[in-house]
């Protein structure tokens, strides 16, 4: 039983890098734009974090740092598909390899570099608990922030107006316009906004998570965040689910190699990439589910006045 109120907690810290990408990505999308730079963000934030945290010793600067590299990145790739109305999907194939490169050349003298010990977070009393403690309350505060994030934003996507205006925008940028919306300002704040969460997540993922810097250390986990907005169909608490999901499934590798199970370990490494595949290919067996709930002007241009 310790050994699964172990795998249960390993699976929260996880699923979180994925559930704060995911996140990001999910208020891009509801406002009509589809960003396949999730990737290249990440590392570039991860780097920028590691560095602020080696460089100054706040875990916080490291955290502001990975937010401001992600919000810049995201702002350009804004400017350029919303108001030079590049191709979406080609100009965040390039932000990804952008930001692998950079991040590679840029991480080079940070290869050697170690964080101090990390502090131990743990809620008092409710971590002393049998089982539930170690699985539930003994997490870094941005396991936390992860859920709250999931819930403030299912409460300002359906219950508050500026949530509103966010999803007209992303059905119908043209009656947004004639309706006297900004539409271009508020698709550019949401690829900002996304940016600064998928930057959290790489700077989370450097500087708590493992927290060392390596080359190329995101390992697919902004593509895994791009997919699972399709598998949450674009609902923020469906996407803390999927997340924790793929971060079970990432941990469990872990936990049967350590058990001695007689499997390759590539088949191991593989299992959270399948799991992301045969997920979507099971929703993709329904169209009409995905075209219901996707939002209508999702990766199209918006061209005003015309």
């Amino acid at each position: 039983m310790n050994e699964f109120a172990l795998l249960l907690g390993s699976t929260f810290s996880a699923g979180t890098v994925l559930a704060i990408a995911g996140l990001g990505l999910l208020i891009n999308e509801r406002a009509g734009i589809i960003n396949l730079g999730a990737e290249g963000l990440m590392l570039v934030a991860a780097i920028a974090g590691f560095a602020t945290a080696v460089g100054t010793g706040s875990d916080l600067l490291g955290f502001a740092a990975g937010m401001g590299a992600g919000a810049a990145l995201a702002a350009v790739f804004g400017v350029l598909v919303i108001w030079l109305n590049t191709n979406q999907y080609a100009t965040g194939l390039a932000l990804s390899l952008f930001g692998s490169g950079f991040s590679a050349f840029v991480g080079i003298r940070f290869t050697q570099e170690r964080l101090g010990d990390r502090f131990k977070f743990e809620i008092p009393f409710l971590a002393d608990l049998p089982l539930v403690g170690p699985a539930l309350f003994k997490h870094h505060p941005m396991v936390y922030l992860a859920v709250a994030l999931a819930l403030g934003l299912a409460w300002f996507l359906y219950r508050t107006r500026a949530g509103l205006v966010l999803r007209a925008v992303g059905e119908s940028p043209e009656s947004a316009h004639a309706l006297g919306y900004p539409v271009r300002r508020i698709r550019l704040a949401a690829v900002v906004a996304g940016g600064a969460l998928c930057g959290l997540a790489g700077a989370y993922l450097s500087v708590i998570y493992t927290p060392l810097w390596v080359e190329g250390m995101v390992a697919g986990r902004g593509w895994i965040a791009l997919a699972l907005t399709t598998f949450a169909t674009w609902r923020p608490a469906r996407i803390l689910l999927g997340a924790y999901l793929f971060g079970g499934v990432t941990m469990l590798q872990f936990h049967l190699q350590g058990e001695g199970v007689q499997i390759p370990s590539q088949w191991l490494t593989m299992l959270p990439y399948l799991a992301t595949i045969v997920v979507l290919v099971l929703i993709s067996r329904n169209p009409t589910w995905i075209r219901v709930n996707m939002p209508a002007s999702l990766g199209k241009p918006f061209f005003p006045g015309h």
